[in-house]
């Protein structure tokens, strides 16, 4: 069972956008958070932002924040993550996962890797 699926990567040229959107599988009850990650070859995973109830509280990582927007849709729990002023350095695969009672944005960003349930990814590349 795929817990989530991750749609609207692709090829962009540097400075342009993309907007990716998770949606949760039925199997998947509605959790607290929300996180995006990423992982480009030859690195660790990484932590890109995340988003939390009540309240959709956000936190980003410090290489995205004011390019990037993460928000969630109440009404079908998918999380959406807009990119903007693309750099070739943001070029890798993609994750979204969810995250129960106790985390926080913050948490989900740092340490939310560790602790993931994986989809397939949506690759995003960004030509210079």
């Amino acid at each position: 069972q795929v817990p989530v699926v991750e749609t609207g990567g692709g090829s962009v040229q540097a400075g342009g956008s993309l907007r990716l959107s998770c949606a949760p599988s039925e199997y998947n009850t509605r959790r607290k958070c929300m996180g995006w990650f990423r992982q480009a070859p030859g690195k660790e995973r990484e932590g890109v932002a995340g988003v939390c109830t009540p309240g959709s509280v956000t936190h980003y990582a410090d290489s995205v924040k004011g390019r990037f927007t993460i928000s969630r849709s109440d009404a079908d729990n998918t999380a959406y993550l807009q990119m903007n002023s693309l750099k070739p350095e943001d070029t890798a695969m993609y994750y979204c996962s969810t995250f129960a009672e106790g985390w926080d944005p913050r948490s989900v960003v740092n340490i939310g890797k560790s602790f993931g349930y994986w989809g397939q990814g949506t690759q995003v590349t960004v030509s210079s």
